[in-house]
């Protein structure tokens, strides 16, 4: 199976100048935990909620000034939409990531999530083995 088979479509994403308020308030809206940071197409970086409780709350910045570029996770793993789900699983086992966007020549069309791996029984197994290299860490 593809990862464009299972991946989410509808992903929202914000341009690197956002302010972390608005980030929240997507995450919120749309009950992720996870925005990438897209600029002409192409991923720059990923904000998730851990990015904005260590590098602003807990640095008690001013979160109305706060920018997506200054907190976010540069050049995260990123997974073209054509690959196996077997290769997302490895990908989030050997990075200790739980969500994946995914491309296709480049440019952002969805993003896949540890728990779309799980979602049917038959990606169990995949799950699995990414949440067992989530747990050990980082190896390379």
């Amino acid at each position: 199976m593809r990862v464009k088979e299972i991946m989410s479509s509808d992903v929202s994403w914000v341009d690197p100048s956002v302010k972390v308020p608005e980030i929240a308030k997507i995450m919120k809206e749309k009950n992720v935990g996870s925005v990438p940071v897209v600029q002409n197409g192409k991923v720059l970086g990923i904000i998730t909620d851990r990015d904005i409780i260590l590098r602003v709350l807990a640095l008690s910045k001013d979160l109305s000034q706060v920018t997506a570029e200054q907190c976010m996770t540069a050049d995260p793993v990123c997974i073209e939409d054509n690959e196996d789900i077997n290769s997302a699983a490895e990908i989030m086992a050997e990075y200790q990531v739980k969500r994946l966007p995914v491309l296709r020549k480049g440019q952002i069309v969805g993003i896949i999530a540890l728990g779309d791996l799980a979602i049917e029984s038959i990606h169990m197994d995949e799950a699995g083995e990414a949440l067992n290299g989530i747990s050990r860490g980082i190896t390379h």
